[in-house]
């Protein structure tokens, strides 16, 4: 099961520094699983999960395998480019085959850094990529709402998709991405193969200043905060210029800088978390003495399914699963505390794996 982000923003926001610093700060976190490039801008990084290294002292392992997702960083976008414009056609390419999208947005002042539009205006550069992805999508359902409407007197799935077709049309018109206009799942399913840019799960991240980070912001990240909810996606924040120094420091000055800027983790990490999270994505864990390992699933997925992320065979003779909450495995010392105090419980199919969850799957072969 693989998840990717696609990294997206105008030139000149600090994109590419981000990207780095996630990519270069995972490797370092992560002996067991390290970074490794599959393409020039495509890397796997590792979800920080603090909770498997209470595992690994239970288990007492050595052994310890987060889980991972891809991040894509997609080559800098241009007015026009719906229309092929600069990479135009290879940024749309690249962003219709990512599942989410972080969106780095320039919220600092900087008269070194030059903008492309000469000023800062944040909410003007987001509207600038949106207008690009609506463009793109209004051809695609326009395109499906004229097959669909020569079908509709003999097709009843033509008929029904035809005024969710232009419901979203209305709404780009408007200027609103599709996942601004509270579609519910049956008007989801009408538009589903038309696969619109506008429609994947967005996080806009606030690129900021070192001092902004302590203060939470500033006017310029707050504005996009109050942009993002009105078009249904959140924000993070996150300095470029902190993140990259961080990646330049040995691991015992790391902890040093970060005390003394008042943070008490990376920025990256918390954008991985972000993004994991905002590809509906939940973990949970295997524990024994060979490895302690995080299993990536989506949220709501059943234990058959998730046994299956370990091993396809595991779906198709699954029995039961042998199931803890991560509080109580960790409360009661392990699965056999667990048993004794009478927390360990015996899952079936229809079970939805809860994110932490402990578990050992007992399948027929």
């Amino acid at each position: 099961m693989g998840f990717n982000c696609g990294i997206v923003g105008l030139p000149n926001v600090g994109k590419s520094t981000i990207f780095n610093a996630l990519t270069q700060t995972q490797a370092a976190q992560a002996a067991n699983y390290p970074f490794c490039t599959i393409e020039p801008n495509t890397g796997m990084v590792t979800v920080p999960d603090a909770r498997l290294w209470v595992l690994k002292d239970i288990a007492k392992t050595d052994k310890v395998i987060p889980t991972q997702i891809e991040l894509v960083d997609i080559a800098g976008l241009v007015k026009g480019a719906s229309k092929g414009e600069g990479k135009g056609n290879e940024f749309l390419s690249a962003i219709k085959n990512v599942d989410a999208i972080l969106h780095v947005v320039r919220c600092f002042d900087e008269p070194n850094v030059i903008h492309v539009d000469g000023s800062v205006n944040p909410v003007r550069d987001i509207e600038v990529i949106d207008l690009e992805l609506i463009l793109k999508d209004f051809d695609t359902a326009k395109a499906k709402l004229e097959r669909c409407s020569k079908r509709k007197q003999l097709d009843k799935e033509a008929a029904a998709a035809v005024p969710t077709l232009q419901k979203v049309l209305d709404g780009f018109e408007a200027g609103k991405p599709a996942r601004a206009l509270d579609l519910t799942p049956e008007e989801k399913a009408h538009i589903a193969d038309c696969h619109l840019i506008t429609a994947k799960p967005m996080l806009f991240v606030c690129n900021v200043l070192e001092g902004d980070i302590a203060t939470n912001g500033n006017k310029h990240s707050a504005a996009v905060e109050a942009h993002a909810a009105k078009v249904g996606s959140r924000a993070i924040l996150i300095s470029g210029k902190i993140e990259e120094e961080l990646c330049q420091l040995p691991a015992d000055d790391k902890k040093s800088f970060m005390a003394d800027l008042g943070m008490t983790e990376p920025g990256v990490d918390r954008l991985v978390r972000a993004g994991y999270d905002l590809l509906g994505l939940a973990t949970y864990f295997t524990a024994g003495v060979k490895e302690v390992r995080a299993w990536q699933i989506s949220k709501g997925m059943k234990a058959p399914q998730a046994a299956a992320v370990i091993h396809t065979d595991f779906e198709k003779g699954f029995v039961r699963a042998e199931t803890a909450s991560y509080d109580d495995y960790v409360k009661y010392n392990g699965e056999k505390g667990c048993k004794e105090v009478g927390k360990l419980r015996a899952e079936g199919k229809d079970y939805v794996v809860q994110d932490g969850d402990v578990m050992h799957f007992l399948v027929n072969k």
